[in-house]
Parts: C-alpha cells; structure tokens; sequence
C-alpha cells in the first residue's frame, strides 16, 4: 500500500543502511521495471529501489562533485530538477548549465519542476499547467519564492541528469524556454 511504502522512504534506519543524506529516499530510488510477488512487503520493494540505484551509483561522481563544491545530495537533487524539465538528452546539459550558473550568481532557480512537486506534495495531484498564481504557492520547495536549491530532490534523475550537473554545458545562458517538439530555446537574457 501506498502508506506503507512512503513509511518505509522515512525510515531512519534505512536512510542509515543506504547512506541517504536527506529525510525520504525521494530522488535515491531508481525508477526501473521490476518484478516482485504477491504481498511483498513495502519495506522489500523500497530495498530493492534503493539498491539499483546504489549500485548504480559510479563512485566517481562523488569525487567530482567534491571538486565542485558538491554533495551527494545537491548532486541529486540539481538532477531530479534536470530530470523534470528537460525532455531531450542534448538539452539536460544546457539546463544544468543554467541552473548551475544561476545558483553561484545568487540568482533564484526558478525551476518549473518545484513549483510542480510542492503542489503535489500538497494536494495529492499533479497540475498539466502552471499558470502565474501557481509560481506564488507557498512552499520551501518553490524556487521562484526561494533561493538556493530546494530542500531535496523533486523527483528520479536518471544517469544522464547526473552526469549533465557534474559536467554541465559551458555556455553563458541564464534563461529557457520550452520550444517545439520538447527541446528548449536558451537565452543570455530574458528579453531574448
């Protein structure tokens, strides 16, 4: 049951196990297809999550990030606000490469994806659209209201969100915008 599993993703005990730097495995559980019995335990399934992604995990991303001035857990969760906006491979470089830029200038993230996620957290249901009043939503996960990054992942990154934060694009972009067929227009200003 839904319940059960979110229970186990704030189990403090197997946080510890997994070496989980944040409250809830959101964002260090690797969305795969798996197969499991009937009546399997939500503490089995949540195991068996945390540990693709572990194993999935390359060790030398810690590294890498360390040398940025990272952890693991911004590492995850810059990821998981790639993972949510960019729908093509050649733009989650881009997208990093923005938010990454904006984070050391000081500059709000402003990232869609968190606006998303604490509406859902807070209702249940995921909106098709963001309209303005939905950028005012009251949230410490709400870039637009808060500065820095949110205080976890907002959702799943794949490796290829990962490795697009630790090897972001060098470019000098500080805006996109959703174009046509799922890529994204980038911009040095947001005049252009």
């Amino acid at each position: 049951p839904r319940d059960r599993f979110l229970l186990a993703a704030r189990d403090s005990a197997l946080l510890r196990r997994f070496g989980v730097p944040a409250p809830s495995f959101e964002g260090f559980l690797r969305p795969e297809t798996y197969l499991f019995a009937h009546g399997v335990t939500a503490e089995t399934v949540l195991i068996e999550l945390a540990k693709t992604f572990q194993d999935d995990w390359d060790p030398a991303w810690d590294q890498s990030a360390a040398a940025q001035g990272l952890d693991r857990l911004a590492v995850v969760t810059l990821a998981s606000l790639v993972e949510g906006e960019a729908q093509v491979d050649e733009d989650r470089p881009l997208v990093a490469a923005v938010y990454r830029t904006r984070l050391r200038i000081g500059m709000p993230l402003q990232a869609d994806p968190t606006v998303q996620y604490a509406i859902q957290i807070a209702t249940g249901a995921r909106k098709s659209r963001l309209f303005d009043r939905d950028y005012q939503f009251p949230s410490p996960f709400n870039t637009y209201l808060r500065s820095g990054l949110p205080p976890g992942p907002v959702g799943a990154p794949s490796r290829k969100s990962i490795q697009a934060v630790l090897a972001p694009a060098q470019v000098p972009y500080l805006y996109f915008v959703a174009g046509p067929g799922g890529k994204h227009v980038f911009s040095r200003t947001y005049g252009e």
